[in-house]
């Protein structure tokens, strides 16, 4: 098969239904243009006045451009624009920051809505300082309690906030006054809300970070990539510290910078500095707010009661299936979410008991708290048929006690549904609604 026809097929199926995942989103026609322009044709290994290949004038004005941009809009002391991801970015500022593999970093445990780039057990980012873990509450904050106690008794050098999910307002200033009094560097990852934070809908943690990171193309809407900031606050503890994060990109785990992805970066973040994108930041949260409302009326549990943020986490554990079994099932009714763990989730990461929601990408085609009512009527109607096909897989836990036995079952639950007469039905009325809210060109 062509790959045209497979990026045919790509924007048929996402015009045809409906992103509910928390951390996609559409980037603008002219952020996709920036990403296809010559500078994809450049090396540029190096920072601007310091690359180790020629022809790069034009390139140093643009990835100073961008940093300026972004150091303008989130109010940071420096932002560096390199890094291809935020896993990378986040083991770069781990790199940069080390001191030592017996250094600790203390972060949220990923059953806890934590992130593997944050120093979990099967990332690479656990060798290069030693991991500490905390948790959150069952009812989705932070357990502040244990936060204080571990970073007592283990001194890290670096408290993460932020993950994968976590549907309150960050406390920035609790982080800080426990790093201060362990002497930590306090690192905020704010992936998930960087859109949020630079909409004005959601506080900034510049103020208190030494060092925040927020990938580029989630509730920002811009690339895939990443960006770690410097605040005057980490320039005051450390006058090394831009110096120090620098390196830890370049040339700690990466080699030249895609420039394509910051030329894209560049016009995001002019988008992004729009009054109409803190319009946009706004409705995102209102329509969280409304999905989470409408979720609980029909009678479903949700990790935190409800949201302050852009994503709803939903607690299954109650309806007698499994976030791969509910996901699975809206994916075949053409509502496209996750499964995800809950905390003190007693199900295997592949199979666990929640589902995560977000409304980025619906609230980018321009719907707003009316279709929103509507969309939690079918997630209700798509999770009721999931139960009803499922026979019973993952009550147990997960997996049976006969895996082989429990993969069989799951494979049959995959056919059953795609031709399930309910799924089918809400299907169609997912793509009715999503005709009227076209994905933007």
């Amino acid at each position: 098969m062509e790959v045209t026809e497979l990026i045919k097929a790509e924007e048929k199926r996402q015009a045809e239904t409906l992103t509910l995942i928390a951390s996609e989103n559409y980037a603008s026609r002219a952020v996709r243009e920036a990403m296809s322009s010559v500078f994809a044709n450049k090396y540029a290994e190096g920072y601007p006045g310091k690359r180790y290949y020629q022809g790069n004038e034009v390139t140093d004005r643009l990835e100073r451009e961008c940093q300026s941009r972004a150091e303008k809009l989130f109010g940071a002391e420096h932002v560096n624009v390199q890094p291809w991801s935020g896993a990378i970015a986040n083991q770069a500022i781990l790199w940069g920051l080390r001191v030592s593999n017996e250094d600790v970093q203390l972060s949220q445990h990923l059953s806890s809505g934590g992130h593997l780039s944050m120093g979990q057990e099967v990332s690479a980012t656990s060798v290069i300082m030693h991991p500490e873990h905390y948790r959150l509450t069952a009812d989705g904050e932070v357990d502040w309690e244990e936060l204080r106690e571990k970073a007592r008794q283990f001194k890290p050098r670096i408290i993460w906030s932020g993950g994968t999910a976590y549907t309150k307002i960050f406390a920035w200033e609790k982080y800080r006054e426990i790093a201060d009094e362990t002497g930590a560097y306090f690192v905020a990852d704010i992936s998930h809300i960087g859109g949020l934070v630079a909409g004005g809908v959601h506080p900034s943690p510049v103020p208190w970070a030494d060092v925040v990171m927020t990938t580029t193309h989630k509730s920002l809407r811009g690339p895939r990539g990443a960006m770690i900031m410097v605040t005057a606050r980490g320039t005051e503890k450390d006058p090394e510290l831009i110096k120090k994060i620098d390196k830890g990109v370049f040339p700690g785990v990466q080699g030249g910078p895609h420039m394509e992805t910051v030329a894209a970066l560049a016009v995001a973040l002019e988008e992004a500095a729009r009054p109409e994108f803190a319009e946009y930041a706004k409705q995102v949260v209102a329509n969280a707010k409304t999905l989470a409302e409408e979720l609980k009326t029909a009678g479903f549990k949700l990790v935190g009661n409800g949201t302050e943020n852009h994503m709803v986490w939903m607690d299954l554990t109650d309806k007698g299936i499994d976030g791969w079994t509910a996901a699975a099932a809206l994916e075949a009714a053409g509502l496209v979410t996750n499964r995800q763990a809950i905390p003190g989730d007693s199900r295997p990461a592949y199979y666990p008991s929640g589902l995560r929601l977000g409304t980025p990408a619906v609230t980018t085609r321009g719907m707003k708290e009316t279709e929103m009512k509507k969309v939690a009527e079918l997630i209700g109607l798509g999770i009721g048929a999931a139960k009803r096909e499922s026979g019973g897989i993952g009550n147990a836990g997960g997996e049976t006690a006969d895996k082989a036995a429990d993969q069989a079952a799951r494979k049959a639950y995959k056919q059953k549904i795609s031709n399930d007469p309910e799924l089918v039905k809400i299907a169609g009325q997912v793509r009715e609604l999503a005709q009227k809210f076209p994905v933007p060109e």
